[in-house]
């Protein structure tokens, strides 16, 4: 059976748009068997994905070379894989595939990664930095130079029902009870995300409508999770920082509504095919969409936007606090109404 190893991407977004990748291999080569090198924040996403059939963990402390655990990694996969595909840009992440000597291995163009890569697509995001990330992928599936044809599948993660009621349970919520996930987190920086006061205050509306708001995320997000509970007077359950990944999934998908910056949850709300809104700021929905029909976009296009900052860099955040809870609250009634009426 032929093999082929994929250098996974660190942020969990990515590891969402890089799903129709491996779908568009697996659709060409039915046979093939497709293994991820993952790191551990992001393994649990690729074991819910049908294309993938190993996942090999490998921590990664960033900023560090990890030169001896890389070649340790690549050199236990020596002779295995007829291709590799590296998909970060960073000269480390093509290292494992060179010292494994994968005969084929194709990435991107970049840090002088020349002798790493010996199939070598020029870099798309240096000519246009609001190329859709998911074809950006994509486009490893094809040889250089040789443009990708034909619209993607839409990423889809697998889950158990059982898990999500086993989830719900967990944290006391009643059979049939409508949950509104709140993901108030985003990775990359503040710029990215709707303030808490507007979280809470939505959390609250919503609560007085019926609803169980919950905020999921990261123990980095534990912070923004209190300030929302504590601004909500306890409308909102925070469990930012409480769950697991996998438990964060079991969630969402057993929820009735999602609503999310631009973030790794909002990539998993899309594959996971729960309605969502989608709150747009520094980031561009042209960039990083959620590739979901259920998907609602929120986003003013300020002319300053999008700035891809981490922070304002003109102090105002217009692009957010411009995205009023009033607005997020009346489409986040209607949807809910939708989804009783369905």
């Amino acid at each position: 059976m032929p093999r082929t190893l994929v250098i996974a991407p660190n942020w969990l977004g990515d590891c969402l748009m890089a799903q129709p990748l491996l779908m568009l291999l697996k659709a060409r080569q039915p046979a093939i068997a497709i293994d991820v090198v993952a790191i551990p924040a992001v393994a649990p996403v690729f074991r819910r994905m049908a294309q993938v059939s190993v996942v090999i963990e490998a921590e990664a402390r960033h900023g560090s070379l990890g030169l001896r655990q890389r070649w340790r990694l690549g050199r236990s996969l020596k002779g295995r894989y007829a291709q590799a595909l590296t998909l970060p840009n960073s000269w480390k992440s093509a290292l494992v595939p060179f010292f494994a000597d994968v005969p084929v291995r194709a990435g991107y163009v970049g840090e002088s990664r020349y002798g790493l890569l010996n199939v070598r697509h020029k870099n798309p995001q240096k000519i246009a930095p609001r190329t859709p990330m998911a074809g950006f992928y994509a486009q490893l599936a094809e040889p250089p130079n040789r443009p990708r044809a034909g619209a993607l599948p839409p990423p889809r993660l697998a889950v158990d029902p059982l898990a999500v009621i086993a989830a719900k349970a967990g944290i006391g919520l009643r059979p049939g009870e409508p949950v509104i996930a709140l993901c108030p987190g985003a990775e990359y920086g503040p710029a990215k995300r709707w303030p808490s006061e507007y979280f809470a205050e939505t959390a609250a509306r919503l609560k007085a409508a019926g609803m169980m708001p919950i905020v999921l995320g990261t123990q980095k997000d534990a912070p923004v999770g209190l300030s929302i509970e504590q601004l909500s007077h306890g409308a909102a359950l925070n469990l930012a920082g409480k769950t697991t990944l996998d438990d964060a999934i079991n969630l969402i998908a057993g929820s009735t509504l999602v609503i999310t910056n631009d973030s790794g949850l909002m990539h998993i709300a899309a594959a996971l095919e729960r309605p969502q809104i989608a709150l747009f700021g520094s980031s561009s929905p042209e960039h990083t969409p959620p590739l979901s029909a259920k998907a609602q976009v929120i986003y003013r296009a300020l002319d300053c936007s999008p700035c891809f900052a981490r922070e304002c860099p003109l102090g105002h955040f217009r692009c957010m606090r411009e995205i009023m809870p009033a607005e997020v609250i009346a489409r986040a009634l209607a949807i809910s109404r939708q989804e009783n009426a369905g």
